[in-house]
């Protein structure tokens, strides 16, 4: 069945709650494999977290995003991320620029997180201190 472009569900796990959802993979490609299936077959947008997030669509698009660091694999930081989607989604965004504003604002905030406080020393918190500086940021890009 070919997906819908009325999907606006948005997955976020981490790579071993999406073993859960998807079983095990041997290798990225295979990982990348079952995330673009996934989101096919359930017509869903997953934002598989990492390092570098990569995000699956409805339609098989992937997008991966740049930022980011592994300081924000802690307690609280997909929270950050489900919220700053939740409000990007509820401003009028589409879900796939919604998925990869988010991702981006939220690797982004947490580079500069780290940048202010070591990868050891920050917390979900910080993520959040740093959203509006990230926000600057991405307006300075578009001139």
């Amino acid at each position: 069945m070919a997906a819908t472009t009325s999907a606006r569900i948005l997955l976020t796990p981490h790579p071993g709650e999406f073993k859960r959802l998807a079983g095990e993979w041997h290798d990225d490609f295979e990982k990348l494999a079952k995330q673009r299936d996934f989101a096919v077959k359930f017509n869903v947008y997953l934002l598989l977290k990492g390092k570098n997030t990569s995000i699956a669509c409805p339609d098989g698009k992937m997008y991966f995003n740049p930022t980011g660091n592994a300081g924000m694999a802690k307690g609280g930081s997909g929270d950050v991320l489900t919220g700053l989607l939740t409000g990007i989604l509820a401003s009028g965004y589409s879900p796939r620029e919604t998925c990869i504003l988010g991702a981006w604002l939220h690797g982004c905030a947490g580079d500069m997180a780290a940048k202010a406080l070591s990868q050891e020393a920050m917390k979900a918190g910080d993520l959040v201190e740093h959203l509006g500086a990230a926000w600057q940021l991405l307006k300075e890009f578009q001139g």
